[in-house]
C-alpha cells in the first residue's frame, strides 16, 4: 500500500507543481500614433521579446496601428525591421506610381513646358478639390500587399494575436474602434491624418486619424480583458515659438497638438501594475522615415531600461512554447482562383480588367500586380485604384477596386519660360493646356493646347482608342501655330519672317508598352511668312503642305524634369507630297535621344538632336530651330534657324538638398553644360558652323513644377539669361 501511495504521490507531483504556478497575467501592448516616430514600436517589441514577454493583446492607433496590426497578423520582429528600413518611404506615401508605370500617353502631357501640378475639374464645370494632400493610393495598395495573408480573416480575435485599431469619424467627433473587417483599411483608416491624407468611407462613416479622440488607447486594451497592460508613448513635448521655424515643424506640432489631450487622460489612467515606456523621440519629427534606424534603436534602449519591471510579466517555461506556437504566421501567397472588377469610373469594366496581368491558377505575384495598379492610376481616371483577396473555400478571387475620381478627371496645366540674351532681346512663352477624360467607356480624350508669347499656338486632339487597353488608336487633330524665323545670307541675318501656319490631319498609331508609341499621319497646312524685320521689299511667302509622317517615340525616364536614370528617344520621318497639295515634293528626318545616368547625387545626361531635310525646299517652311538653354546656350529660345542642325551635349547636375519623405521633398540643384552645334541649309548660303557652348543652372523642383534660372553662353560671342518654369531639357 505504500509502495502505491508513494507512485501516486510521484505521478502527480508534476499536476501539483504546474498547479501551483501562479496564472500568468493577461498582457496588453498599447500603442500610440505618431507618425514615422511610431518605428520606434519596433525596437520595443524587439526589447519584449528578448525579454520574453508575451504578449495576449493589441491596441494601436495611427502608426501604431500599423506596426501593432503587422505584429497582430504574424510578422516577426525582424521582418518588421527589414521593412522599416527597406521601404521607399516617399513612394509609399504619395500617390504617384513611379514613372514606368505611367502610361505612355500620360507621360506625353509632361513633354510641353508645363508644370507638373494641375487643377481638375468635374463634369459639370466646376473646381474639383481633393479630400487631402495624399489620396492614399500607394500606402494602401503597400498595406494590401503586406497583409495579404489576413483576407479572410474579418474578426480581429482571430488574428494570431487579437487586435483592436482607433479611428475618428470626422462628421460627428466619435471614436471608432475595429474588432473586425478588412484589416488594411482599417489601418489605413485609423492613420488618415487630417488634411494630409485623405479619409477613408468605411460603413457610412468618413474617417480619419484615431489620434484626434484616443491616441493612447489604453481603454481599449482594458476592454478587450488585460489585467498589465505594456504602453508606449511615442508623443513629443510642444515646441515653443521659436522653435517652429519650417513648414515641417508646424506640422509636427499639429500633430502634437491634435493629440496632447486624449494622451493625458489615458496617461491618468495608468495602474501601478502597469508599464509606461516613452522612448527619447524629441529630436525626431513625424516626418523623418530617413532616420528609422535611430528611432528602432531608440524604442528598443526604452524598453531595455525596465527590464526588471518587464521580468514579472514573462510566462512560465510550460506556456512558452503554447504561446510561440500561436505566433506562426499563415501563408501570405494565395492561389488565385477568379478575378472580378468592382468599378463607378467613366471607363468600362473591360478596360480596367485589361491592366490586370495576374493568371488564374497561380500564386498571387505582387510586384506585377503592383505595376499593373500603377498603370491603372496613371490613367488618371481614379481616386484610388484597390485590390483585395477575397477566400471562399478553396477558391481566392482577386478583386480590383477602381473608385472614379469625386474632383474631376478634367484637368487644366499651365506653364512659362523667359530668356534675355542680355543685349534687350528677350522672349517669353505663356502655355496651357485643358484635357477631358472619359469622354466614352474606352477611354476617350479631347485635348486642347494654347501658347501666347513668342511662339504662339492652338492645337486641338481628340484622341480615341480602338481597343479596351488603348494599344491601337485615332487622332485626328487642327493646329495653328505662328513663331519667328530668321533669314540668313552669308551667315548674317538679312531679315526675321514672322510665319504662321494652318492645318489639320489624323493620326493612326500603337501604344508599346508604357514606355513607346508609333503613329503614321496624313496631314495638311497652309500660311503665309511675312517679313517682320528687315528689308520691308522682301517679298512675302504663302505656302501649302500635304504630307505624310511617321513618328516614333520611347520614354523611359524616371522623372521628366530631373531624370536620374532611363532614355528619351524619338524619330520622325516626313515626307511633303504635291499629290496631297504640297507646293514641293522633300523629305525630313530628325532623331532626338537623351540618356541619363546617376550615382548618388550626381547626374549626367548625354544626348542631341540631328535634322536634315533631303531636297530643295522653301528655307523659311522647311528650317529647324535651335537656341536657348542647352540648346546652344548663350542664343535666346529659337534664335538660330536652318534646314539642317546637329547638336550634341552632356548636362551634369548634383542634388544640393537630402532627400525628405512624403510629398515635401522639393530638392535644389546645381549644374552645368557642355553643348556643340551647327545649323546649315542646302543652297549654301547658311552655315553657321560649329559652335561650342556652355551653360550653369541652379534647378528647384517646386510645388508647381520645375524651376530654372540659367545663363548661357557660347564662342559665337551671345549670352543670355533663362528662367523657365516647368520645362527643363
Amino acid at each position: 500500500m505504500r509502495r502505491l501511495l508513494i507512485c501516486l504521490l510521484l505521478g502527480f507531483l508534476p499536476l501539483l507543481i504546474h498547479a501551483s504556478e501562479a496564472p500568468r497575467p493577461k498582457v496588453g501592448l498599447v500603442l500610440s500614433g505618431g507618425a514615422a516616430r511610431g518605428l520606434a514600436h519596433i525596437g520595443v517589441l524587439k526589447a519584449l521579446e528578448e525579454q520574453g514577454i508575451k504578449i495576449d493583446a493589441i491596441a494601436g492607433t495611427s502608426m501604431g496601428a500599423v506596426v501593432g496590426g503587422l505584429y497582430a497578423s504574424g510578422y516577426k520582429i525582424d521582418e518588421l525591421e527589414k521593412l522599416a528600413l527597406n521601404i521607399d518611404w516617399q513612394q509609399a506615401l504619395s500617390d504617384a506610381p513611379p514613372r514606368e508605370d505611367v502610361p505612355f500617353r500620360r507621360k506625353q502631357d509632361d513633354r510641353d513646358f508645363l508644370v507638373k501640378q494641375k487643377l481638375s475639374f468635374r463634369d459639370d464645370g466646376s473646381l474639383g478639390l481633393p479630400l487631402g494632400v495624399i489620396q492614399g493610393q500607394n500606402l494602401a495598395l503597400l498595406l494590401e500587399s503586406l497583409l495579404a495573408h489576413t483576407s479572410d480573416t474579418r474578426d480581429f480575435d482571430k488574428l494570431p494575436i487579437p487586435f483592436r485599431a482607433v479611428a475618428t469619424d470626422i462628421a460627428n467627433g466619435e471614436k471608432v474602434v475595429f474588432r473586425k473587417g478588412h484589416l488594411p483599411q482599417v489601418i489605413r483608416a485609423s492613420m488618415s491624418i487630417p488634411a494630409v491624407f485623405a479619409p477613408v468611407e468605411l460603413d457610412g462613416r468618413l474617417l480619419v486619424d484615431g489620434g484626434m479622440t484616443d491616441n493612447i488607447p489604453l481603454d481599449v486594451a482594458r476592454e478587450m480583458g488585460v489585467d498589465v497592460a505594456i504602453v508606449v508613448d511615442i508623443g513629443t513635448p510642444l515646441r515653443n515659438r521659436k522653435q517652429l521655424t519650417t513648414v515641417v515643424d508646424v506640422l509636427n506640432q499639429s500633430i502634437t497638438l491634435m493629440t496632447r489631450r486624449n494622451s493625458e487622460e489615458q496617461l491618468a489612467a495608468l495602474h501601478p501594475n502597469d508599464v509606461l515606456i516613452q522612448p527619447p523621440l524629441a529630436s525626431f519629427g513625424a516626418t523623418d522615415f530617413g532616420r528609422a534606424e535611430e528611432m528602432i534603436d531608440a524604442g528598443y534602449r526604452a524598453a531595455k531600461a525596465l527590464d526588471t519591471r518587464l521580468a514579472r510579466l514573462k510566462p512560465a517555461e510550460s506556456q512558452d512554447a503554447e504561446l510561440n506556437a500561436a505566433r506562426a504566421p499563415s501563408q501570405r501567397t494565395p492561389i488565385i482562383t477568379a478575378i472580378r472588377v468592382e468599378n463607378d469610373s467613366k471607363v468600362g469594366d473591360d478596360v480596367i480588367r485589361y491592366y490586370i496581368r495576374q493568371p488564374i491558377g497561380e500564386p498571387l505575384d505582387l510586384g506585377r500586380l503592383h505595376s499593373d495598379m500603377g498603370t491603372l492610376y496613371g490613367l488618371d481616371y481614379f481616386e484610388q485604384v484597390q485590390y483585395r483577396v477575397v477566400h471562399k473555400g478553396q477558391e481566392h478571387t482577386l478583386v480590383i477596386s477602381a473608385r472614379g475620381k469625386r474632383s474631376g478627371t478634367d484637368y487644366l496645366r499651365v506653364g512659362l519660360n523667359l530668356s534675355d540674351d542680355m543685349r534687350g532681346d528677350s522672349a517669353f512663352n505663356l502655355g496651357a493646356s485643358y484635357r477631358m477624360n472619359g469622354i466614352n467607356r474606352l477611354g476617350a480624350e479631347w485635348l486642347t493646347r494654347a501658347q501666347i508669347g513668342d511662339k504662339q499656338e492652338l492645337y486641338t486632339e481628340f484622341y480615341q482608342p480602338l481597343d479596351v487597353g488603348s494599344r491601337y488608336f485615332v487622332a485626328p487633330y487642327a493646329a495653328f501655330e505662328a513663331q519667328n524665323v530668321d533669314s540668313v545670307l552669308d551667315n548674317d541675318p538679312i531679315a526675321q519672317y514672322r510665319v504662321e501656319r494652318y492645318g489639320f490631319g489624323l493620326n493612326v498609331g500603337r501604344q508599346i508598352g508604357n514606355n513607346g508609341e508609333i503613329r503614321f499621319g496624313v496631314g495638311e497646312a497652309w500660311g503665309k511668312a511675312d517679313v517682320r524685320i528687315g528689308d520691308q521689299n522682301l517679298p512675302s511667302e504663302h505656302f501649302n503642305e500635304g504630307f505624310y509622317a511617321l513618328k516614333y517615340s520611347f520614354d523611359s525616364l524616371d522623372n521628366v524634369y530631373f531624370p536620374h536614370d532611363g532614355k528619351d528617344v524619338s524619330l520622325t520621318l516626313m515626307q511633303f507630297e504635291p499629290s496631297l497639295g504640297s507646293d514641293t515634293r522633300y523629305r525630313q528626318w530628325e532623331f532626338k535621344l537623351d540618356k541619363a545616368m546617376s550615382s548618388g547625387p550626381n547626374t549626367l545626361i548625354l544626348g542631341g538632336r540631328y535634322g536634315r531635310t533631303l531636297e530643295d525646299a522653301n528655307v523659311v517652311t522647311s528650317s529647324f530651330l535651335l537656341g536657348g538653354a542647352r540648346q546652344l546656350s548663350g542664343f535666346r529660345e529659337d534664335a538660330i534657324s536652318g534646314q539642317n542642325v546637329s547638336l550634341m551635349r552632356a548636362v551634369y547636375y548634383r542634388r544640393l538638398t537630402p532627400r525628405a519623405y512624403l510629398p515635401l521633398d522639393f530638392p535644389l540643384y546645381a549644374g552645368g553644360s557642355l553643348e556643340r552645334g551647327r545649323a546649315w541649309n542646302n543652297d549654301n548660303e547658311f552655315d553657321s558652323g560649329y559652335i561650342n557652348a556652355a551653360s550653369v543652372f541652379i534647378g528647384f523642383d517646386t510645388p508647381l513644377g520645375p524651376l530654372n534660372f540659367s545663363y548661357g553662353l557660347n564662342d559665337a560671342n551671345e549670352q543670355a539669361v533663362y528662367l523657365n518654369l516647368g520645362q527643363t531639357f
